[in-house]
């Protein structure tokens, strides 16, 4: 039978080879092609044009004499920005406006792209405005809000004279508006009968898309855009039924005194861009190609003369930037007299090669078809003979048993079990993979983990989808279920590994869990020198992690996507804590990794986890579970109280086994737990880190009640990026310069007080002396003052752009090269000035953007 597979797809490969050698090639070439106006330069002597008020206009190329014109509503584009109040001192002016959006508007450059102007400049979206406005509205943590609105109105045109017909409108309140007797503002004077229908009518399409920005907590409007594409399509009845695709562009004679003729800017049945020109109405004439006359408006540039497909990417790229790139519109009305009809030698070239595409897809169908039931019947073959073998040994040790075979109820279904194997088995074969299937689970016998009381973990496929399978004795079925409960409540979240189902059999219950890579023990290991400890199955799951990725910087500090996994594990467990779930066995091993656009970091192993119930703080003394040594808060230990201040403990432990490559803060495996107990803590390895330092000290304190909440962890300065360090220092420099006006100001006293150890020594003596001569140029600064080098730092990020070349190129990039400049120099200024405000201002409005 396989023979006969081969065989029969062998020959259709040949016979389609052999018939498509022979054939003639010209006939697929003899399309017409899609050509832009510049394609038919003797014939195509006028352009489309849109002027900023909004009206459009039908002009000569070479002179751009205006032949008529009509308005199609309110201007193409507009923008408004509102005003910002600067100080007049420039030095010491506050960036407060910046940082609450006055400085940052969207707007449309002078090619109509989209563009963000932010303190650094311009900075280009790589997004069109119909793209931007499909996100909207997006409400910001400050309580700003961005809405995004869209409006297509559609005018039908008389070519010859540009009188609007009808008007149609997409507001579902305004229904379609014929315009019989409106005139357009042309030039053209021709007189239609009333109801004279065209010959050839223009179908414009303009759509106007707007965006307005609000002020947080207010209808203050900070600024907003309004821009409008405008598509065009010519149709004419004299070639409605042509199927050879578009004809040459009509001509058309505007008035019989005249005798002036033009030609339209497309073809029949054809569409394009309108192309949109800033510059008013009022001027008389538009330059469109060529050189540019004295009085005359800016030239038009058009794209170059090359074939697209309508609905292509290219296609839909050169529709707003670049104009007059045309596209065929097909249209099939009913046959009408004098019309041309195209040959019949065309006619059978059209329909040969229409039949010729037909049959390479038919045959394209028949080839994958016949290689499914080809590998259908080799994956039933090999189905078939495994489920023979493993029934037969099953039926030998059952008879000696006496035991019946079959799921949990005793019933055995071989045809079913072939069915349900088929389904999994398309995409375990490849892995060489072996195992049984129970249920809506196939459990495979490749080991990926294994825990303590029996539990292993394996691969599986569960309804189709790769999962971890992770196996527990039945025995121990209460925790299993505990487990899926906890899952059930939490798993939505990112930062929790998924629960798809679980089976049972006579001795074990399987959990399907979302197939992660690797955990983050797997992780750190085989970055250090333990990674031969890391077995085989885990070292192939990880090579696709592993690419690429770099947890620490050359200084020691952990890189962002370290930072990020970090960050992770903590809003896993906020989320937990919120839903009043204590995990009580974090650590590395129950951390695992997904490699998705990024690495993601989600929280497994929910065995013991404990749910408070309503108003419970606590689970008491004496509490069941006792996690995982090494890893466990003193209460843990020593059978105290356990509050979700456990996992809090837990939490310092494994962020610093990420910081410090695998290092644990109590020290090796065996003595762990007794310095855990005795509070012997070592925070050595991170000293070089401020904020990692601070942030240790909260979590493993040894008295739970001081430690910290997730939610309050997730915020802390560790997990900050550059801008938001950055803005912290700005900010806080704006509110120390109004205590300075004050007598005897208790914070500006505490920051002070700070000196010593956050500057170490005057901070002129850290810095170029390029940078203290342009600083000096403005102002006398105390270099030893916590608070004027906060103003230096207020200054220089407030007017970065306005810096010499030389002093930027000092600073860095903002906000990354700005921030490291800073930090490297005064590694501790960012702690403590942090919990100087933190303890004096954490209850004003403008440090909770810090707190989350």
């Amino acid at each position: 039978m396989n023979r006969m597979f081969s065989r029969a797809l062998i020959c259709k490969l040949l016979f389609i080879v052999l018939l498509f050698g022979s054939s003639d090639s010209n006939l697929f070439d003899q399309a017409p092609a899609r050509r832009s106006l510049l394609s038919f330069p003797d014939t195509h002597d006028t352009a489309l044009v849109a002027t900023l008020d909004g009206t459009i206009n039908l002009v000569y190329r070479d002179s751009g004499r205006i032949i008529w014109s009509f308005a199609s509503g309110p201007p193409i584009y507009s923008s408004y920005q509102a005003p910002i109040n600067h100080d007049d001192d420039k030095e010491n002016a506050s960036s407060s406006s910046s940082s609450s959006g006055g400085s940052y508007y969207i707007d449309c450059g002078d090619d109509w792209k989209l563009f963000a102007h932010t303190d650094l400049g311009k900075q280009a979206m790589d997004m069109s405005m119909e793209e931007f406005i499909r996100i909207m509205p997006h409400v910001s943590e400050d309580g700003g809000v961005i809405l995004g609105s869209k409006k297509t109105t559609a005018f039908v045109v008389d070519a010859n004279s540009g009188r609007i017909i009808r008007v149609h409108h997409s507001s579902p309140d305004t229904a379609h508006t014929p315009v019989i007797n409106a005139t357009s503002d042309s030039i053209i004077r021709k007189t239609i009968k009333k109801h004279e229908k065209p010959d050839k009518q223009l179908s414009f399409t303009r759509t106007d898309y707007v965006l307005t920005t609000f002020a947080p907590n207010s209808d203050k409007v900070l600024w907003n855009v309004t821009v409008a594409d405008i598509d065009v399509a010519l149709l004419c009845q004299e070639n409605a039924n042509s199927i050879a695709g578009p004809s040459m562009s009509p001509r058309i004679d505007i008035g019989s005194k005249s005798h002036d003729k033009f030609n339209m800017p497309l073809s029949c049945q054809s569409k394009a861009v309108v192309h949109r020109l800033r510059i008013p109405r009022d001027m008389d004439a538009f330059q469109i190609s060529g050189k540019q006359s004295e009085p005359k408006a800016p030239i038009l540039i058009l794209p170059p003369n090359e074939p697209l497909l309508p609905n292509s990417e290219k296609s839909r790229k050169y529709s707003r930037d670049n104009d007059f790139e045309t596209q065929t519109v097909f249209s099939l009305p009913s046959v009408e007299p004098g019309l041309e009809i195209p040959g019949p030698q065309d006619v059978k070239k059209h329909v040969v090669s229409e039949r010729r595409i037909a049959f390479v897809i038919i045959s394209a169908l028949i080839i994958v078809i016949g290689f499914l039931m080809y590998r259908h019947h080799i994956l039933t073959s090999v189905t078939l003979n495994k489920n023979a073998k493993s029934s037969s040994s099953r039926k030998k040790r059952h008879r000696k048993s006496g035991k019946s075979y079959g799921n949990e109820d005793g019933n055995g279904n071989a045809e079913g079990d072939v069915e349900k194997s088929l389904l999994k088995f398309n995409d375990l074969v490849e892995c060489d993979m072996e195992g049984r299937t129970i249920g809506k689970l196939f459990v495979s016998s490749n080991e990926i983990a294994k825990g303590s009381n029996g539990t292993v973990v394996l691969e599986g496929m569960y309804e189709g989808r790769k999962v971890a399978v992770k196996r527990l004795v039945r025995a121990h079925h209460d925790v299993a279920f505990k487990e899926i409960q906890n899952l059930i409540a939490s798993d939505q979240h990112t930062n929790i590994v998924r629960w798809h189902g679980v089976e049972y059999d006579q001795d074990f219950v399987y959990l399907s869990l979302e197939r992660c890579a690797c955990s983050l023990y797997d992780l750190i290991q085989m970055y250090t020198d333990s990674s031969q400890n890391v077995g085989p199955t885990k070292t192939r799951m990880m090579d696709d992690v592993m690419h690429g990725v770099r947890l620490w910087r050359s200084n020691g500090y952990p890189s962002p996507i370290l930072l990020k996994l970090m960050r992770d594990i903590v809003a896993g467990l906020v989320h937990l804590h919120e839903l009043g779930i204590i995990h009580r066995d974090l650590k590395p091993h129950n951390v695992l990794i997904v490699k998705e656009k990024v690495l993601c970091g989600k929280l497994s192993d929910m065995g013991i986890s404990r749910r408070l119930v309503g108003d419970m703080s606590s689970l008491g003394h004496h509490a069941t579970g006792s996690g995982s040594s090494g890893w466990q808060a003193p209460e843990q230990l020593l059978l105290g109280r356990q509050t979700r201040a456990v996992d809090l403990f837990s939490l310092g432990c494994v962020l610093f086994f990420c910081i410090t490559c695998g290092r644990h803060p109590f020290g090796d495996h065996l003595e762990r737990d007794v310095n855990v107990a005795k509070n012997r803590v070592n925070l050595f390895l991170v000293e070089h880190i401020p904020e990692a330092v601070n942030l240790f000290s909260q979590l493993l304190n040894p008295n739970a009640e001081l430690r910290p909440k997730a939610s309050e962890v997730l915020h802390h300065p560790l997990f900050w990026n550059s801008e938001i360090r950055v803005s912290f220092l700005r900010d806080t420099s704006d509110r120390v310069e109004l205590e300075d006006r004050e007598v005897n100001s208790i914070i500006l006293g505490a920051l002070e007080s700070k000196g010593s150890i956050a500057l170490g020594g005057k901070w002129d003596e850290k810095m170029e002396p390029a940078f203290i001569a342009n600083i000096g140029r403005y102002r006398r600064y105390k270099y030893n003052s916590v608070r004027d080098l906060l103003r230096v730092i207020r200054n220089k990020l407030s007017h970065y752009r306005e810096l010499p070349y030389e002093i930027q190129e000092l600073l860095g990039s903002i906000p990354e090269g700005f921030d490291v400049y800073f930090a490297s120099r005064f590694p501790r200024l960012l702690m403590e000035v942090y919990i100087v405000m933190y303890h004096y201002c954490k209850e004003e409005e403008w440090f909770h953007k810090y707190l989350g």
